[in-house]
């Protein structure tokens, strides 16, 4: 028996889907879930996403760096007006890179800031009980008599 390409694709698309509506049913069964999901998880998943994306753009910064010492290395050891001229321009071209590097650096570094302070915040909220409003505790100003005219 053979099934048309479209009826396959239909079948794994309802397939899918179902089990989509299922996983929620399977997932509010568990006693956890009964209960407030974790309290600053989201925010945790940001720092560390932030974090381990700084690490990567470090890494790249210090590439970038060493290929403007080899490529100032490489125009100093020219021979040719050629070459020193490729050199200056390979030169250029490596502290463009390591400047847009140096930038996109700074800016991860602020969304680390950022991630960690939303974190701090939703810490402290969790630590705090909520404050319940409370009533005034003084009682209205009673109004005074005018002062007789005479």
């Amino acid at each position: 028996m053979k099934l048309a390409p479209r009826s396959v694709g239909a079948i794994a698309a309802l397939t899918l889907s179902l089990s989509a509506l299922a996983a929620p049913a399977v997932a509010s069964s568990s006693p956890e879930a009964s209960g407030k999901p974790e309290a600053c998880a989201q925010q945790q998943r940001q720092v560390d996403k932030a974090e381990a994306a700084l690490e990567r753009l470090t890494a790249v910064f210090e590439r970038q760096q060493a290929k403007v010492k080899k490529e100032k290395k490489a125009k100093k050891n020219a021979d040719t007006v050629a070459e020193r001229r490729q050199a200056k321009r390979d030169v250029a071209q490596a502290k463009e890179d390591r400047s847009e590097a140096k930038e996109t650096k700074r800016a991860q570094q602020q969304r680390v800031a950022k991630a960690t302070e939303r974190l701090e915040r939703c810490q402290a909220e969790q630590a705090e009980p909520p404050a319940e409003p409370t009533e005034p505790t003084d009682p209205p100003a009673e109004p005074t008599d005018p002062p007789a005219v005479p």
